[in-house]
């Protein structure tokens, strides 16, 4: 099939049937994955890679016909599989994300404390602010 003298260009078609491609000599192949026609790399976001790990842990069909239908290779299914369960173990024995997460929520809680004092305060001065404009000495009741 490989003639001596052919250039990958000229081979091109000979591989990819179906395409077209510029075979002048002046054609740049300034992007060879352009050339070839491949496409780029798909990003999956963690629900894709969830729903397909969960996907093949029920069994409904094989991890083979699974990776086939989604155009990903096994390995990665696998790799995939492996970090979803090592995070859940982590996860259920309370591992340093939950104790970064508590922390995370004490600190919060500590300053939401912090604001409703704040805002407490701010609407005091405002309410005085108020009665010495109108001169009032009539007392508000608290509600």
């Amino acid at each position: 099939m490989y003639q001596r003298g052919w250039s990958v260009r000229a081979m091109l078609p000979l591989f990819l049937p179906g395409k077209e491609f510029d075979m002048s000599k002046d054609a740049s192949v300034d992007n060879p994955v352009e050339a070839t026609g491949r496409r780029t790399r798909k990003k999956y976001s963690a629900e894709d890679k969830i729903r397909i790990v969960l996907e093949g842990l029920r069994s409904e069909v094989s991890v083979a016909r699974l990776c086939q239908r989604e155009g990903i290779p096994s390995n990665l299914y696998y790799r995939w599989s492996k970090e979803f369960l090592e995070a859940g173990k982590l996860r259920l024995k309370g591992g340093p994300s939950r104790e970064g997460l508590s922390r995370e929520v004490a600190e919060l809680r500590s300053e939401n404390e912090q604001l409703k004092q704040l805002a407490a305060e701010l609407m005091l001065t405002n309410r005085r602010l108020k009665r010495s404009l109108t001169g009032s000495t009539f007392e508000e009741p608290d509600s």
